[in-house]
């Protein structure tokens, strides 16, 4: 992609002092819902993905990412100042953040996260710019069978990463792909699992679905657990912005977060929590002499997971963007936006729609220094939010699901659907079923239907069309070795929770 395309996509916000406007209140929102236990990046987007339908396609996305980027930083915010991540990836903070915070260095320790999560976004949107159209033009010679693998890969990588068993991953995988079934069938156009109403003839729409399962969900999940109410008692917010010397200490472990989040978010489902767990424990390693000691509030502890988990967000676009798969969550509702919007995430949105590309970088890379700039003049305010009653927040957030949802279509049906698959998705994660693969299901789902059947329709049937590309076999592989290593996995579980039978004890009679 030429360079002038990405600028041109920065400098629009710059052109129209409204839009600018607009985009820092999108990262002021993002942070403050970042900030917020129990409302993730995930929940954020899926609330706020109905508000863009009447934008021009390169505005919508530039706002969701912005959103993404900043909220992706406010979840350390509650991790340090109340010992409750605010986000998935926020986590790892909290084990040295906290600490921090209660010796009294609260503005210090956010400010190695917001220092290092600068630092992480900007070289994981530089290395997204070079990785990016490499394998993009790779991509552009795929067929059916490679696309139909890819799918179906995006699908089990999910489910094996997902926390709790595989067959539970699989089975919400399943369900997605049941969900995405519903509606006229593309290739007969015969009407499938419409239960005799018009209503689903059109299919389940991703909005109130993603609204339901990300949001709603986490609603009564939250609703009904007293845990996650937020504490009153926040600490106050002194020096944020750490000396040379304190920097010069933690500048290792940027470097080493921020290829830790690329390289990891680049793998379709690995996600933020994976990446800043690895860079947490790399930092442990390679750190020989602590300044304080990790657990205690060690800066190095801080500063190298908020790299890897704001450089996460870059390497989670990659295979959004060359392959169409959805590299988490997060990027499951962008690539609900761009199909709304009537484009095709992939190899060919290169080509035929380079000016998305360029708003996909050029917000990456904004959401980054508004985030930066408003965290250091706000900071101080915005913790406030975290003083709210979390029932209060919960109900407003309801509210704003149900408006959400009926606003696409003004329809009752979509508020009544939000409501159901939200209800689904809280029986889901009480029964410790994980939420994401359903939503990777119903996206990936007719693109495994479509290509699948399009390569046996090719091969007059034959299933051996899989295996003569070699692309496609590759893909292949990596899923049977994914089953491999869930069995090895499992195998190793078993053993070690078996009891142990000691040398000379006594042995079972076999009378």
């Amino acid at each position: 992609m030429k360079t002038d395309v990405f600028l041109q996509s920065f400098a629009i916000f710059f052109e129209q002092p409204l839009m600018l406007l607009v985009a820092v209140f999108a990262v002021a929102a993002g942070i403050i819902m970042g900030a917020l236990p129990g409302v993730s990046s995930t929940m954020a987007l899926a609330i706020l993905l109905p508000i863009t339908f009447g934008l021009e396609p390169n505005i919508a996305i530039m706002l969701l990412i912005l959103v993404l980027v900043s909220s992706v930083f406010g979840g350390s915010i509650s991790a340090i100042l109340i010992n409750i991540p605010g986000t998935p990836g926020a986590i790892v903070t909290q084990f040295d953040g906290y600490p921090m915070a209660r010796q009294g260095k609260a503005g210090l320790a956010l400010g190695h996260a917001l220092i290092g999560s600068t630092v992480g976004g900007v070289l994981g949107v530089f290395a997204l710019m070079l990785i990016a159209p490499v394998i993009a033009q790779s991509a552009m010679s795929f067929r059916s069978p490679e696309f139909a693998m890819l799918a179906l890969f995006g699908i089990v990588l999910l489910a094996y990463t997902a926390e709790g068993a595989m067959l539970a991953g699989l089975l919400s995988g399943a369900i997605g792909l049941m969900l995405g079934m519903v509606g006229f069938d593309t290739v007969t156009g015969v009407a499938r699992y419409e239960f005799g109403t018009s209503v689903l003839q059109n299919g389940i729409h991703l909005i109130p679905l993603t609204i339901g399962i990300f949001g709603f969900s986490e609603v009564l999940c939250n609703l009904m657990d007293a845990k996650t109410r937020v504490r009153s008692q926040v600490s106050a917010i002194q020096r944020i912005i750490p000396s040379r010397l304190e920097l010069l200490n933690v500048w290792p472990g940027w470097l080493r977060g921020s290829a830790i989040g690329t390289l990891v978010g680049a793998i379709p489902a690995a996600g933020s929590a994976i990446s800043v767990a690895i860079a947490y424990a790399l930092e442990r390693r390679f750190t020989r002499r602590p300044l304080v000691g990790f657990g205690k509030g060690e800066p190095r502890g801080i500063a190298a997971p908020e790299a890897a988990n704001s450089a996460a967000s870059g390497g989670t676009t990659i295979p959004m963007v060359t392959l169409g798969i959805p590299g988490d969550s997060m990027t499951a509702i962008l690539i609900g936006a761009l199909i709304i919007h009537g484009l095709q995430p992939g190899p060919t949105l290169f080509a035929e729609n380079p000016e998305i590309v360029g708003a996909i970088y050029g917000s990456l890379f904004l959401g980054v220094l508004l985030t930066f700039l408003i965290g250091l003049v706000a900071l101080r305010w915005i913790v406030h939010v975290l003083k709210l009653p979390s029932n209060v927040m919960m109900v407003l957030i309801a509210l704003l699901c149900m408006v959400g949802a009926y606003a696409i279509r003004n329809n009752m049906v979509d508020l009544v659907g939000m409501i159901v698959i939200g209800g689904m998705g809280f029986m889901m994660i009480r029964l410790n079923i994980p939420i994401a693969p359903l939503v990777f299901g119903l996206i990936l789902g007719p693109l495994l239907e479509e290509n699948l059947r399009r390569s046996l329709m090719i091969s007059r049937g034959s299933w051996t069309v899989f295996l003569e590309r070699p692309v496609s076999l590759a893909i292949i592989l990596i899923i049977v070795l994914v089953f491999v290593a869930s069995f090895i996995g499992w195998m190793r579980k078993r053993k070690r929770s078996a009891p142990e039978i000691l040398p000379g004890s006594a042995r079972p009679s076999k009378d």
